[in-house]
Parts: structure tokens; C-alpha cells; sequence
């Protein structure tokens, strides 16, 4: 409960415990009711006094509001405070005006001894009942000797009806803490399932974050940084050679369309459209193709082993991988003049290697972009591996290695 609404109860220092269930309440109003009309039927066939019958009749009954009024409250809520000691005294005194004036009223006890257990501490609850089950007793001994003679028989009774009323104070204790700790643990149990559902839908939307990022980067961002390569192109040559301009124009259209085509599929996570009606050897060859016309390298395109068909998430990996790692070239292959692409096929792998003649660069220096940190998530989802490896002077070569798994690519891609 917020600070800013407490309810009096609290502000005066009364405690709430943990809610339990209280539908089984009904049962215990229905007990009560039982043992009031039982009650009354004693004390009315009793051999007292008229005016005594009545005035015991008349305390029982003021037990009924006083319950409905009062001590539901505080039993049904669990509620710990002076209203509560307020609520048993009164109790008990009514219980002790019906045995005055109706020993045989004392059967109430059967009514008020689970009250006091259900609205008391145990300590101050069987405090209150031992007072209740000898107060009988007490009448007897106070009777004279004609009524003690029945003393014997008033104080097992009292006796045996305090015991069973701490048992049943211990069992209701017991109950109401198993119930309470039972509440507790489907609170917590709701809590985190909520925590979860909580944490599922920021995971999926960290990962679909991360998709479109990977896909952005190996789509629109390499297109456009092409688009621009190819428009730079054309400038230079629209003088001196106009269909060579003409020629790099024309190309950047299609790139252009290309990139378009590839943000409404990524966007609905379908196929790329350089996969769809061909196979993952002519989508690379294509981005190879795409190098030589836009930089003019020497670049070539090879096979190793038997061309089979792949899932598609194992050739979308591929393809991205292909895209990134050409994309490098084009931006930091400097003095490059050749590009090696080979694709080999293995029982069970598939491996990609780019590799090309520039200026390299020392691994434990230059520290991976997020291209490169891209593919190898991107690889990791369907348990493939990245290796990359590049010396000053010697070149560099990307090598990507994915497992051909139907079950793996169906995992990755669910």
C-alpha cells in the first residue's frame, strides 16, 4: 500500500498480514449461527428464572452484532491492535453475563473460544480462554456446598474443553499460517511471471533491434555507400566518357531498386530478393560482380566441391557474410588489386573465404566495427564461426564456416 493511503487502522499502529483465502468464512458463520440457536434452545428449556433466562438470552444475542460488526472485520483481515484485545474483552464478558445468569449458557463457549483464537495473538488467546473455561468453575465453587458437590464434574469439563480449545487455536494458527505463506508464494510466483514476461518482450525487441540493425548495415548501408560510389564515378567520367558515366548511372539505379526491394523484405523478415529463384554461389557472384563494376579490381568467384542446395537461414548468413566482407574490401582494401571469393561445400559445412590483396592491417591494433561484430552474431545463431586474419602488407582474409544442419538452420531461424 502506498504511503500517501493508510488507512486509519495503520496510522494508529495496527498491523495487516499477508491476505489468505476467505471463502471457507461462510463455514465458520454458519458454525456460529448453529451454536447461538443451540445456545438459546439450553437456556430456554433450562429450570432458571424467567428474568434470568431472558437476561442470559439477551447477552448471547448482543454477541451476534457485536461479531457482525466488530470482530469479522478483524478476524476475516488478519488486523493486530487494541481493537482487537477491545473486541475479546467484550467477548468474554458477555460469555461471562450468560453463564451468570444461565450456567447452562457456558455451551457459548463452543462459539467464542475459536472467536478468540481467530482475533488474538496465542499467547493473549489463551489467556483470555483460560479465563472463560474456569469462569464455570468458579460460579460452582462461589455456589455453597450444594454446588460444589457437582465440582467434579464442571472442572473436567472445563478442563477438557480448554485443551481442545488451545488444539484448535494451535490447528487454526496453523491453517491460516500455511494459508498466508501459500498466498505468499502465488504472489510471488504471479510477480515473476510477470518479471519474465517483462524481460521475454525486451528481449524480443532488443533482438529485432539488433536484426534490423545487422540488416540496415548489410543492406541499405552498403547500398547507399555503392549508390554514392557509383554517382561519384559517373561524375568523373561524364566528360571525358560519357557511356562509361552512363554505364556507372545506370548501375547505381539498379542498386538503387535493389535496396529497395531488400528494405521491404528484411522489414517483413522474409527471403532477400538476390536469394529468391537462385542459388547462394550466383547471389555471391552477383556482389562480386557488383565489386568489379564499382572499383574495377580483379575479382573472381570459385567453387570447391558439390553445389547443394542450403536452408535458407544458412544462405541468408552467407549472403550477409559475403556482403559485409565485400563491403570491407571496398572501404579499406586499400592498394588492392585482386579479390579471391571461394565457396566450398563439405558434408556437413560450409565454407566462405574472402580474401584480398591490400594493405592489411595488424589485428591487435585496429579494433573490430560493428560489420564485423554484426556477421559474427550474426554466424553464432546458427553455431557457425568467424576467422579472420590480416597482417601489414600481406592482405586480408574473412572466412565464415556454418554447419548445413537442417535443425540447426530451422532453430536459428525460429
Amino acid at each position: 500500500m502506498h504511503e500517501g493511503h493508510q488507512t486509519a487502522g495503520q496510522r494508529s499502529g495496527e498491523q495487516h498480514e499477508p491476505g489468505t483465502r476467505t471463502g471457507w468464512f461462510g463455514l465458520w458463520d454458519g458454525f456460529f449461527a448453529a451454536s447461538y440457536l443451540i445456545t438459546c434452545v439450553l437456556l430456554l428449556t433450562s429450570d432458571a428464572p424467567q428474568a434470568q433466562r431472558s437476561i442470559a438470552i439477551g447477552a448471547l444475542t448482543l454477541i451476534v452484532p457485536w461479531y457482525a460488526g466488530f470482530g469479522r472485520h478483524l478476524m476475516i483481515n488478519r488486523v493486530h491492535g487494541p481493537r482487537n484485545l477491545v473486541f475479546a474483552f467484550g467477548l468474554v464478558l458477555l460469555f461471562c453475563g450468560i453463564t451468570v445468569f444461565g450456567f447452562i449458557g457456558f455451551f457459548a463457549l463452543f462459539a467464542v473460544a475459536p472467536m478468540l483464537i481467530m482475533s488474538l495473538p496465542m499467547r493473549p488467546a489463551v489467556a483470555l480462554l483460560t479465563v472463560a473455561n474456569l469462569f464455570p468453575v468458579a460460579m460452582v465453587w462461589a455456589g455453597g456446598d450444594e454446588a460444589r458437590a457437582s465440582l467434579w464434574v464442571v472442572v473436567p469439563i472445563s478442563l477438557l474443553s480448554l485443551t481442545l480449545s488451545v488444539l484448535l487455536g494451535l490447528w487454526i494458527k496453523r491453517v491460516t499460517r500455511q494459508s498466508r505463506e501459500r498466498a505468499q508464494l502465488i504472489e510471488e510466483l504471479r510477480r515473476s511471471r510477470e518479471r519474465v514476461a517483462r524481460l521475454s518482450r525486451e528481449a524480443g525487441i532488443s533482438a529485432e533491434r539488433e536484426r534490423l540493425a545487422r540488416e540496415i548495415h548489410d543492406t541499405l548501408a552498403q547500398s547507399l555507400t555503392s549508390i554514392i560510389s557509383l554517382v561519384q564515378a559517373a561524375e568523373s567520367k561524364m566528360r571525358d566518357a560519357p557511356d562509361q558515366a552512363s554505364g556507372h548511372l545506370s548501375r547505381a539505379g539498379q542498386v538503387a531498386r535493389e535496396s529497395l526491394a531488400e528494405a521491404r523484405e528484411f522489414v517483413a523478415a522474409l527471403t532477400p530478393p538476390t536469394l529468391r529463384g537462385g542459388s547462394l554461389v550466383q547471389a555471391v557472384r552477383r556482389q562480386v560482380d557488383g565489386l568489379v563494376t564499382e572499383t574495377g579490381l580483379e575479382a573472381r568467384t570459385s567453387i570447391r566441391g558439390e553445389e547443394e542446395p542450403l536452408p535458407m537461414p544458412v544462405n541468408v548468413v552467407l549472403l550477409r557474410s559475403a556482403q559485409e566482407a565485400i563491403a570491407n574490401v571496398r572501404k579499406h582494401a586499400k592498394r588492392a588489386r585482386t579479390v579471391d571469393v571461394l565457396v566450398t561445400f563439405e558434408e556437413d559445412t560450409v565454407r566462405l573465404l574472402i580474401r584480398d590483396d591490400g594493405a592489411g592491417f595488424a589485428q591487435d591494433v585496429v579494433r573490430e566495427g560493428y560489420g564485423l561484430r554484426g556477421m559474427r552474431a550474426r554466424v553464432a545463431e546458427i553455431n557457425g564461426t568467424v576467422t579472420v586474419s590480416s597482417s601489414p602488407g600481406e592482405g586480408t582474409a574473412v572466412e565464415v564456416s556454418v554447419p548445413t544442419a537442417v535443425e540447426m538452420a530451422e532453430a536459428a531461424g525460429a
